[in-house]
């Protein structure tokens, strides 16, 4: 258990004035004021994956740049060694802050609605900040609009303008504007088919307060995507956009090496880097290699809790993961399948990366699929780009098992398709027919993309047949099956039970090299008779035993059957 005197590790929590002020562990990532202040840019864009810290740091960007800011928030931060910059820009600047996030829906009405509702919360946090000065009727009056929950759409364009707008008046001071998430409508709106309805109402906001907007002192913008094809950004020439790809501004968002060793530090927990380090890190933004800070935080704070904790996906359920089912959907055969397994062996590949996307043609071809991989986080940069061509690598072990279960996923979504051919392969196990089992075996392995991974043991490398068989052979909704279940001395790999013929099937699979494949199986069969993985079966009244021992190796495999045995002998199972 983590000191009680120790910060709070913050889960999900992206209030930077909470975290400081409510006593939660803070990376400090605030050289990113002095680095955009510097840059000088209009408007900038900043596009990165989810969970890697942009919410967190525009909430910092508002509470540095707001009037009214607590200069407590940055005490011992890296941005309070900088004198001049906190005396010019620190609490100076009214901060009009609007977060996209959750503006989606499945219509465009309620999408509108959700827009308008985004709106009326900034309007009237501004409003509340603007109590104590004296407005003039007309100025009260254009406050209160942006108030309505019935607003139109020409009103809903030029919102931020007049919003920005009426914070010079006020203040005398022109306005910052931190819109954060700005592509989360435009991608709602194309999966749920309003797409063409709500890009124009996008357009017109963001036209309006970006563009010659004289009461705008900059703009910063987050997304996961680049989309400027889309005319999103029309005529919007003062627009700097950094991506993944980009050396400027890469430290700032996920965690470096320095800093996790640091928060491990914090909390005792340097044991763990490893771990921390396979799962978590391998992100190349830039030059800089990062961690992903949701995955890193969460694993930490269930060590805190339980110092036995394994590492785990976190990530994957922080979202949907559509986009690789799409991908798979178009590489099923050919160059792009190869290139996956290739990619699944911890080799990287090379192609060329369109980071200007576009969500019409999105998935309309695989240049545009690996694109999208890439900015969404599930590929990363390796080595450098003096051809112009990137070098993609799956970034971690996260990574490596999400493609890995949505592979397994997708493989069997095909395979149940044609129920007459996965019939006949659960009817070769029944009757014990190992040549046709194993006839029908390779031509499954033949069809899946292969998951393995050269940099594990080949123990492990097992799961991936192991998974394919299971799932195989689930399709037989009326046999009991069990996985790594506790039988005789040990744990047999799959056992099924065919109650109504008193059936009982045991398989052992094992991974082999070369030129391996017989002796790998009848090393199979030694284990499950050395090991009497046929007990509990037994014990549930199996009257006739067949043990099964499958090697594979790449996409070719051997499968061969022990001595059948009828016995009604019951034995002593463990459970």
């Amino acid at each position: 258990m983590a000191d009680s005197a120790r910060k709070k590790i913050p889960i999900g929590n992206e209030f930077f004035e909470e975290l400081r002020n409510e006593g939660y562990y803070y990376v400090d990532k605030t050289g990113f004021i002095c680095d955009l202040l510097q840059n000088g840019a209009k408007v900038c864009l900043f596009t990165r994956p989810r969970r890697f810290g942009k919410t967190l740091n525009m909430s910092m960007l508002k509470a540095f740049f707001e009037i009214g800011c607590d200069p407590e928030l940055f005490k011992g931060l890296e941005i309070a060694e900088e004198k001049s910059i906190c005396e010019e820009y620190m609490g100076k600047f009214p901060v009009l802050f609007l977060s996209l996030k959750d503006v989606g829906a499945d219509s465009y009405l309620t999408a509108q609605k959700l827009l308008v509702k985004a709106i009326n919360e900034e309007a009237r946090r501004q409003k509340r900040m603007l109590d104590s000065r004296k407005l003039l009727p007309e100025e009260k009056d254009a406050w209160d609009s942006f108030l309505a929950e019935n607003m139109d759409e020409a009103g809903i364009q030029s919102s931020l303008r007049t919003l920005t707008e009426l914070l010079y008046q006020s203040y005398g001071q022109k306005a910052i504007v931190l819109i954060d998430e700005y592509d989360v409508p435009l991608a709602k709106a194309f999966e749920q088919g309003y797409y063409d309805s709500i890009v124009p109402l996008i357009r017109g906001m963001f036209s309006q307060v970006l563009k010659t907007n004289a009461s705008l002192q900059f703009a910063v913008l987050t997304g996961c995507l680049r989309i400027s094809k889309e005319s999103i950004f029309t005529g919007l020439n003062n627009i700097v956009v950094y991506s993944i790809a980009d050396v400027e501004f890469s430290q700032y968002f996920g965690f470096t090496d320095s800093e996790v060793h640091k928060l491990l530090e914090e909390y005792n927990l340097t044991d763990c880097y490893r771990d921390i380090k396979e799962w978590y890190d391998g992100y190349h933004f830039g030059n800089t290699e990062v961690y992903c800070p949701w995955d890193v935080l969460y694993h930490c704070h269930k060590l805190c809790v339980n110092p036995k904790a394994k590492p785990k996906d976190y990530w994957i359920n922080t979202s949907g993961n559509d986009i690789i089912q799409h991908f798979l959907e178009k590489s099923d055969v050919g160059t792009a399948k190869r290139e996956i397994e290739q990619l699944m062996e911890g080799k990287p590949i090379e192609k060329n990366i369109c980071q200007e996307l576009t969500y019409r043609k999105l998935y309309d071809s695989m240049e545009n699929l690996w694109s999208v991989l890439f900015a969404a986080g599930y590929l990363t940069q390796r080595g450098n780009r003096e051809s112009g061509m990137f070098q993609l690598a799956i970034p971690n072990r996260e990574i490596h098992n999400i493609f890995s279960s949505q592979i397994m996923e997708h493989f069997q979504e095909k395979a149940r398709k044609d129920g007459a051919a996965l019939e006949a392969f659960c009817i070769a196990f029944q009757n014990g027919d190992a040549a046709e089992v194993e006839q029908r075996f390779r031509q499954y392995l033949k069809k899946t993309i292969s998951i393995r991974d050269n940099a594990v043991r080949n123990d492990l490398k097992e799961n991936f047949y192991h998974g394919i068989l299971l799932g195989l052979l689930s399709f037989k909704e009326d046999w009991v099956i069990s996985s790594n279940r506790e039988s005789g001395k040990g744990y047999s790999d799959i056992l099924v039970e065919l109650e109504e013929e008193q059936i009982g099937i045991v398989i052992e699979l094992k991974h082999a090299g070369k030129g391996q494949l017989e002796a790998k199986c009848q090393e199979a069969l030694e284990q499950i008779e050395r090991n009497k993985y046929d007990e509990c079966l037994r014990a549930e009244g199996m009257e006739k035993i067949l043990k099964y021992g499958i090697a594979c190796e790449k996409k070719n495999c051997k499968v061969m059957l022990g001595k059948a045995v009828d016995s009604g002998t019951a034995y002593r199972c463990k459970i």
